[in-house]
């Protein structure tokens, strides 16, 4: 396998910023792949598939997750593509483990945004080593890509997770959990990032970083993003006041434990 070449530039500004626009790193055929995985995923979605926007409503929002051990496409793609070890590099870490994969969709014309959120609030790991790459299986226009709050993963907050179907809090009253900020209405106060996005290119980022998606109302091409989640050599077990997404209910580690389980295998190095 080919040595991932990540200046040391970058890696500094994924530290600063929390989110990174990578150029180039995947070939069209792992792009190929993958929309072959896509077509097999929604033709027999998993479990935890869910359809954001309603019947009768223009264009479509959805999702699946946790499907990469049961589609030889995506299987592929986690083991053996370049991701595992961009990962690790932005992380500083001498390994990654994959924690699951994440594939959203918004055909053209779907006007439902997706809420400002972080992940880490939803999943079942803590730590400082964890990053996601997002990789868009099509060309993605600024106007239509995921936007990012520089910064925000560096402050030590934690918020409240929120159900993308209506944009409401899992929870509130939780010490140590606040919701999140009024972005929308107060953009010019934050940094926020986004990027024209070509085929190949990716986005890194913190799973701690704010982010949202606009809708693809004005696009006339799909927007299909197949997001993988790594965690690094600090990561750990970690339980939250209300299930986790995704679940994981066949994992039995403590509080504190460290990721060793086979449903999170190191990857890299392999």
């Amino acid at each position: 396998m080919n040595v991932i070449r990540i200046s040391d530039a970058l890696v500094d500004e994924f530290e600063r910023n929390g989110a990174v626009c990578l150029r180039g790193l995947f070939a069209q055929h792992w792009l190929d792949s993958l929309a072959v995985g896509v077509d097999k995923n929604f033709a027999d979605p998993g479990p935890d598939h869910t359809m954001y926007t309603k019947t009768g409503e223009p264009g479509g929002f959805y999702d699946d997750y946790c499907n990469w051990q049961r589609i030889d496409e995506y299987q592929e793609f986690v083991m053996h593509s370049p991701a595992a070890e961009i990962a690790a590099r932005l992380m500083r870490s001498t390994t990654a483990r994959i924690y699951h994969e994440h594939v959203l969709v918004k055909e053209p014309g779907t006007r439902e945004v997706t809420p400002w959120h972080h992940d880490l609030s939803y999943y079942g790991v803590d730590g400082d080593q964890l990053c996601s790459i997002w990789l868009p299986l099509d060309v993605v226009p600024k106007s239509a890509c995921p936007e990012f709050v520089a910064g925000s993963h560096a402050d030590g907050r934690r918020y409240y997770p929120r159900l993308f179907i209506n944009h409401e809090n899992y929870s509130d009253g939780v010490e140590g959990f606040e919701m999140i900020p009024d972005i929308d209405t107060h953009r010019d106060d934050y940094d926020i990032l986004s990027w024209d996005l070509e085929a190949g290119d990716c986005i890194v980022f913190h799973m701690r970083t704010i982010h949202g998606a606009p809708a693809t109302a004005g696009l006339k091409s799909r927007r299909r993003g197949f997001s993988t989640r790594w965690l690094g050599d600090d990561a750990r077990f970690a339980v939250r006041p209300w299930q986790t997404s995704p679940p994981y209910r066949e994992v039995d580690l403590k509080p504190g434990d460290a990721m060793d389980h086979p449903s999170f295998p190191v990857v890299w190095p392999a």
